[in-house]
């Protein structure tokens, strides 16, 4: 099944600040609700996506890579593809986000997805998608802006200066033939914390609920027809 699902969301920062937060992934992963950035190899970024509905849950593993990305116009598109581990089926994605500056310190980010699924997955019906795709992102984007402000009130505190002039004078009159050589890993590992999954029902209730209100009431029908043979 295919759908377009189109989001808007504001980031309370001027556009330059808001895009170079946006297009990176490692920093906005924990403000998505349900997603854990496990390892990143080059413009590859792969994890995890986790939702649930009732009993049955769904981890869906996979990889997302920047296609393109202009600093200048403030356009990005991401390829993203992943496949739940329990074998429920598949999910793949092209999304194109485009940043507007609103005013010195407010920026409107849009965000276009064109999604496609199987499996079980794709039983939920566009109603469904398309709120708890909504939903997710206005928590998204409260959770951005609340990282954004406590960045603000709480900066990183910095080494001290006399810690990193000890650390070159060490090195000093060294032979570098000496000194070991580091080799940059080609996959980094991404040591967070597990995040709990999406409840579906609970974010999208009603657009479940109007999903299964036709198999309702035909379970209804059947029943009485069942109690009028009796």
């Amino acid at each position: 099944m295919a759908d377009q699902l189109v989001n808007e969301f504001t980031v309370n920062r001027p556009i330059d600040e808001a895009w170079g937060v946006i297009t990176d992934v490692e920093r906005i992963a924990p403000c998505l609700p349900g997603a854990q950035l496990q390892e990143i190899e080059g413009d590859i970024y792969r994890g995890l996506v986790k939702l649930k509905l009732g009993a049955m849950t769904f981890n869906i593993k996979g990889q997302a890579t920047f296609m393109e990305r202009d600093e200048a116009t403030h356009r990005a598109v991401l390829k993203a593809e992943g496949r739940d581990t329990g074998g429920r089926g598949n999910a793949a994605a092209e999304i194109v986000a485009t940043a507007e500056s609103l005013s010195p310190t407010a920026t409107s980010v849009s965000v276009t997805t064109d999604l496609q699924t199987s499996g079980k997955m794709a039983q939920f019906g566009r109603n469904v998608i398309g709120d708890v795709s909504k939903k997710l992102m206005d928590q998204f984007a409260g959770n951005l802006n609340a990282m954004l402000d406590d960045a603000v009130t709480s900066p990183r505190v910095e080494t001290e200066d006399g810690a990193a002039d000890t650390s070159t004078a060490a090195n000093d009159g060294a032979d570098p033939a000496d000194q070991p050589v580091e080799v940059a890993p080609r996959v980094r590992k991404i040591d967070g914390p597990d995040t709990e999954p999406v409840d579906l029902a609970a974010t999208a209730g009603p657009a479940i609920l109007k999903r299964l209100l036709p198999l309702l009431g035909v379970l209804v029908v059947l029943v009485l027809l069942a109690r009028r043979r009796r």
